[in-house]
């Protein structure tokens, strides 16, 4: 790749190529699919909070399922912090093609914590229970679509 310049040409290095861009064999390919697989299934040295993400991410067919719903997804899964709570926005669509967004908030804190491990099956049970809509645990909230959120703190201290 040449980057010109007025008046003058430069020369820049070759992008260094990796072992999967040359040709390999049918068993270095199978041995590096293994190694990806490998990487890709979470363990203890993955980070908390993206493990807290993944973890809701995966839990969008059992939330489809707690609703009745065709199909599930989430649309956003901020994990929490000390100065945050965390976030999850799911998107139902049901069998008459009618979409129903709503917004989670749950505890702030580490996502390593006890407290978060339970707010992927929180967002099953509300679902399930048929998306109560009580003022208790609704709460403003400018950007979910609504201008509000259940919270599932107060939910599940209600319930």
């Amino acid at each position: 790749m040449e980057t010109i310049h007025a008046g003058r040409r430069r020369s820049l290095p070759p992008v260094p190529r990796t072992a999967i861009d040359t040709t390999m064999s049918i068993e270095t390919v199978a041995s590096a699919g293994a190694l990806a697989l490998a990487i890709a299934t979470p363990d203890s040295s993955v980070d908390p909070a993206q493990r807290f993400v993944a973890r809701l991410r995966r839990a969008a067919t059992d939330f489809a399922a707690a609703a009745g719903a065709e199909s599930a997804v989430v649309r956003e899964a901020v994990p929490p912090a000390r100065h945050r709570r965390s976030r999850c926005r799911v998107v139902l669509r049901h069998a008459d093609a009618s979409e129903i967004d709503v917004t989670f908030l749950g505890p702030a804190g580490s996502p390593a914590g006890d407290a978060h491990l339970d707010v992927d099956a929180d967002i099953a049970r509300w679902l399930a229970q048929g998306q109560p809509r009580d003022g208790a645990w609704l709460v403003p909230d400018d950007d979910a679509p609504g201008g509000v959120a259940v919270d599932l703190t107060v939910w599940r201290a209600a319930g």
